[in-house]
Parts: structure tokens; sequence; C-alpha cells
């Protein structure tokens, strides 16, 4: 069994904190989206994958090269122009030449794959989609089946009243190889507005797998703080950096935490982190790798990315902070900011709640 992850996107909805990476590498719980879904596919004995790239691919290819040190065989898809979605899954059909997964880069799942393929394989599908329940359907694309379970029309984005389906189309598919002979080659080609209305149309064995467990679109600010506090509950079935303490918290190793300190549960900190005295962290909090939280200063219910500094007296409250910051003595960064990497909030500052800074910004005020 192969698989592919869907990489290839800006995530324009997550600015400012995709200006510098590309969305499969923001972090959640300390380790990039896409790693947790390699994770996922290893975990399922799926070791041979492929990704397409073409934001920042540096990046994802840097981080993961070929994918032996996670424990899996990793292809890339250099893709020069955006191809769209069923597009750069085209590129790679020398590649994928059996039954194979589909998966998006930029979620959390704990999706059972194998559940998934069984009932695709079960029903003689060509193609599959995982659904998920959700609450508000006008945030996704929505899909209809009838009672057998075949996919019969979708609705995107529907409000409440309107909707005739609560079943939220996840990104993850499984296809059979003759999937290609309706994917025209070399040319922008999207599985929800072209590939997949064909199917209907058709009349193809194309069936709907209401799935169990966890699953998060990342793609927009508020999704992304909520797959991150949904780990810290304890809600999703995955591996969490750091060693567990007995007062429900993470820690990573060579971290050093004062003994005047309070940390609530629901709390992760990376690796070669300093807590200084009186430093209180409460609410669902992560704080990456190599940060320095200095004296006095309270986070609460935030994320910090990794080699940020945090001075001596600031306040935290349910915000985001980038990689490389620097937040001097006695700043405050009210509820729902997001600051990009490599800013430097001045002494004293005060950053206004819902503020988006974008990177390398120096504020004062």
């Amino acid at each position: 069994m192969k698989a592919m992850i869907m990489a290839a996107g800006v995530g324009s909805r997550l600015e400012p904190l995709t200006c510098n990476i590309p969305k499969p590498m923001v972090p959640i719980a300390n380790r990039p989206a896409m790693e947790h879904i390699i994770n996922l596919l290893a975990k399922n004995n799926i070791k041979q994958i492929g990704a397409n790239l073409w934001y920042l691919p540096e990046k994802i290819q840097a981080y993961f090269k070929d994918g032996s040190e996670f424990g899996v065989e990793l292809t890339y898809s250099l893709e020069k122009e955006l191809m769209g979605t069923a597009g750069g899954v085209k590129k790679m059909e020398d590649f994928l030449d059996d039954t194979f997964v589909i998966i998006s880069g930029d979620a959390l799942t704990d999706i059972d794959l194998w559940d998934l393929i069984d009932y695709h394989k079960d029903n003689g599908s060509m193609a599959t989609i995982a659904l998920k329940e959700v609450y508000n359907p006008r945030q996704f694309g929505v899909v209809i089946t009838g009672d057998d379970g075949r996919i019969r029309a979708f609705q995107e984005k529907p409000e409440p009243a309107e909707a005739l389906s609560r079943l939220a189309n996840t990104g993850i598919y499984v296809f059979e190889p003759e999937i290609f002979d309706l994917i025209p080659a070399e040319t922008i080609y999207d599985f929800g507005k072209q590939l997949f209305p064909t199917l209907v149309e058709k009349q193809a064995p194309f069936f709907g797998y209401q799935m169990d467990g966890y699953w998060c679109d990342i793609g927009s600010l508020n999704q992304y703080c909520l797959a991150n506090y949904d780990v810290l509950r304890g809600q999703v079935k995955m591996e969490v950096p750091g060693n567990w303490h007995p007062d429900a918290i993470y820690v990573g190793e060579r971290t050093a935490i004062a003994p005047t300190s309070r940390i609530g549960s629901k709390v992760i900190i990376g690796n070669n982190c300093h807590i200084g005295h009186g430093v209180e962290i409460f609410g669902e909090t992560v704080i990456g790798d190599n940060c320095i939280i200095e004296d006095n200063t309270s986070i609460f219910g935030s994320i910090v990315w990794r080699n940020s500094r945090i001075g001596r007296e600031a306040r935290l409250v349910e915000s985001v902070i980038g990689s490389e910051c620097y937040l001097k003595e006695e700043t405050v960064i009210g509820a729902g900011v997001i600051l990009g990497d490599s800013c430097v909030v001045e002494s004293g500052s005060i950053v206004d709640a819902n503020s988006k800074i974008w990177p390398k910004e120096i504020i004062r005020c």
C-alpha cells in the first residue's frame, strides 16, 4: 500500500504563521503537522509515501529528507505551478500503481486507515472519501450519500438550515489506479470541482466512509489553535513529544523548570527550555523547543513556537507567538494575537487583542 500527502498549498489563511514555512510544517504540539501524518501512515504500515511540493519545498525536504529517520520512504513531486488537487496526484501516476491513499498534509487525524481501506475494497469502489460528521457545515464541503454509502451529491459550505448533510469531506481518500483515466495529464484539475462531479455523473463506484476518531483541518488560525488544544485535552490518539509528568504535563529533554514556577495540567514544554522563577503557565499551552520564559511571566492558553524568549513579568493570553520572537519585560499580549516569526515587542508594550503582526516587526506601543 502506498500513500500520497498533499503538501503543495500556501496556507494563506494561516498567515502570518505561514510567511516563512509551508502549511504542512506548521507545528502542532511541537511537531510539524506533516510529521503527525507520516507517523500515522507508518503506524498503519504504509511506508511508501509520495508528497507533492510547491510553496517553500526546501523546508519540507530539509526536514524529512528521504523519510528514513521517520521509518518511511519519501518520494517528492515538485510542481513548477500548482496543478490542482487531482492534477498534482496525476503527476505521481507512475508511483501510485496500486490501490493508494491520499491524505492532506495540513490536517490532524487519528483515523483508522485500514478500516477505511477495507471499506473501500469491500464495496468494490473506484474512489472512497472519508467523511466526518460536523456540527457546523458552513465551514466545509459536505457530502450526500445514499443508504448504501454511494455518494450522490455535494454541497459547498451550506448554511445549517440548508444543509442536506453534516458529513464533511476530510480530504482523506482511497483510489484505484483506474482513477487516472479520468484525470487529464499536464492540466490543472481539482477533486472537488471536476473529478468528483464526474464520478457522480458517470455513476462510478464512488463511496463515502463515515469515520470514527478525530479529524481537524488546520486551514484557519482558529482551527490551528483548536487542534493544539485538542491534543492537550487528550482527544487525539497520537504520541505527544516529551516526558509525561504526574501533574499532567509533557516536558522535553534538557529543560529546566524553576521550583517556584506554577504549571497547570495540559501543558507541553519542548526541549532545551528554561522556565524561570515565579512563572505561571495555565490553560492548554504549548512551549516550543529552546524557549526562555523569564521570571514572573504569566502565560495562559497560548502557543509559543521554538527559539522564542518571553521577558520577565510579561503576560500572554490565548495568543500564538512565532519562532525566534523576543517579547521584552512587562509586555502584554492580548487574546487572539498572532505574532509572526522574528518579531520584537519592546518593553512595556501592549499588543491589542486579535492583532496580526507580520514577521520581523518591531512593536512599540
